[in-house]
């Protein structure tokens, strides 16, 4: 899934309400979502602004099937995946600057 896919599907899921986060043992610092320290719609501002060249992805370090996607936009560092390939079941790892 490239860049205007993920952000789209991304978008609608935050929109709704549709996702989930990862379980880490950092997700403290590193998921300021999960925390509520940062609002979906301020997630859903940060994404919007960004373009192709604020993302990249790579495999997930598990499951190399999927794509992990990053965004990084004014400081801040969105790291986000679906299970699966039709932009469903989002799921954040990371939501930190």
């Amino acid at each position: 899934m490239g860049f205007n896919q993920a952000k789209k599907s991304i978008l609608i899921a935050l929109k709704n309400g549709e996702y989930q986060h990862e379980v880490r043992d950092d997700y403290i610092t590193k998921n300021l979502l999960q925390t509520g320290e940062i609002s979906a719609q301020d997630v859903i501002n940060i994404i919007n602004a960004s373009c192709g060249t604020d993302h990249n992805s790579s495999s997930h370090h598990q499951v190399s099937k999927i794509d992990v996607h990053v965004i990084r936009k004014n400081g801040w560092y969105i790291k986000f995946y679906f299970v699966d390939d039709d932009g469903e079941n989002a799921w954040f790892i990371s939501v930190h600057q």
